[in-house]
């Protein structure tokens, strides 16, 4: 009995899985081989899960390219809880206004687990933009300045926990996720209260993010700002930062009072 329960729980994981990779891959969709390698699982387990999942309408298969992309049940299943965990209604006009006081383009990103998924952007006047984060896009926490805001403002045991089980998801972003370096930019951000990421995903764009609160005082959201180089300086960061905790603090309260 207790086999029969733990093959049902490694199943029902496996399948939670596949339709994480297939959403993160965006509305290109993914190939199965993408999903292979990514899920460590054998091409035959993986296949078995995606035809299941289709056959459910949580997933479908695209006919001209052959890429796995979510399917009508995960749309629908998606309305029904937005209504419960979207909080996007309530935060366009801070997102927008974040945007227009600093000139950048800024963002509204949730924790998902080891990962924050970017849910709004709102581009300021500045004419050069950078294109690293756009909505539905997913990182690691501590990857993107909004992760690294979230995971900073956690506990000491639960970062050491992340970070002792963390090492293949964090791998393919180099060297500078790797835990010593990390620690190190946790240290900066904690002292600081808003995270820097100083071109780290791709070189001469810059990020910025603040960390926003539940009913329960756990950093959950994160507003961020992602730019060129030049337009985070030593002599301008303060600045934004200051900008930044403004509005995440005014999004927090907001929040908690819904």
């Amino acid at each position: 009995m207790v086999d029969i329960v733990a093959q049902g729980v490694q199943s029902i994981s496996r399948a939670a899985l596949l339709l994480r990779i297939v959403s993160r891959a965006g509305e290109g969709g993914a190939k199965t081989a993408d999903i292979v390698r990514e899920s460590g699982l054998t091409r035959p387990t993986a296949h078995r899960i995606l035809s299941a999942l289709r056959a459910e309408g949580l997933l479908d298969l695209d006919a001209l390219t052959q890429r796995w992309v979510p399917g009508p049940e995960m749309f629908l299943m998606g309305t029904v809880a937005a209504a419960r965990y979207d909080v996007s209604a309530q935060a366009h006009d801070i997102v927008r206004s974040l945007a227009a006081q600093t000139e950048e383009s800024a963002f509204l990103s949730v924790r998902r687990g080891d990962e924050t998924v970017c849910l709004i952007r709102e581009d300021g006047a500045f004419p050069i933009r950078s294109h690293v984060l756009y909505e539905g896009v997913r990182f690691p926490l501590g990857v993107a300045s909004a992760g690294l805001a979230i995971l900073s403002l956690m506990t000491d045991a639960q970062v050491d926990d992340y970070l002792a089980r963390s090492g293949p998801l964090l791998a393919p972003w180099g060297d500078a996720h790797r835990p010593e370096a990390l620690r190190e930019r946790i240290a900066r951000t904690r002292e600081e209260g808003y995270a820097v990421n100083p071109g780290l995903l791709v070189t001469g764009s810059w990020g910025m993010g603040a960390a926003v609160f539940d009913r329960a005082g756990q950093p959950q959201w994160a507003l961020s700002l992602t730019g060129i180089e030049s337009r985070f300086s030593p002599e301008r960061r303060p600045v934004l930062g200051r900008i930044l905790l403004e509005h995440a603090h005014a999004l927090s309260k907001r929040l908690q009072a819904r």
